[in-house]
């Protein structure tokens, strides 16, 4: 159940299919998120010129025990409003989240799901959902 690296996937469906053989908006080890958040801080990032401003609001965080103890499934809802020059515009969903403890203090993603409830429509540009 210990993911190595942490996985990052936006499911393409309602359902949530395993992303390896269904359509995924994005599906990225954490090389691949390095390498798209290293890309929109660069300034050439045309998809998000100019910078997008963006509020995000959390809620409904529930956390759950597994049969491992230095694992935690965590659940939340989320909304984030999006304002570009040519207008805003808002995605919901929910996150669910694979924790390990990675020392005392220390709580470590190693799976990060984020369920669009639009996911099978027109989303534009989704960097934002990063």
């Amino acid at each position: 159940m210990y993911a190595p690296e942490c996985i990052y996937w936006v499911p393409g469906t309602p359902q949530a299919g395993d992303p390896r053989r269904e359509i995924a908006i994005s599906f990225d080890d954490r090389r691949r998120m390095e390498d798209r958040i290293y890309r929109l801080r660069t300034g050439y990032a045309w998809s998000q010129a100019p910078k997008s401003r963006t509020v995000r609001m959390i809620s409904n965080v529930e956390v759950f025990a597994t049969a491992e103890s230095t694992i935690r499934m965590v659940r939340s809802n989320f909304l984030i409003s999006e304002f570009r020059v040519d207008g805003t515009r808002f995605l919901s969903g929910w996150c669910g989240h694979l924790v390990a403890r990675k020392d005392e203090r220390h709580w470590e993603i190693q799976v990060r799901q984020v369920n669009l409830i639009d996911c099978d429509q027109n989303l534009r540009n989704p960097s934002i959902v990063l």
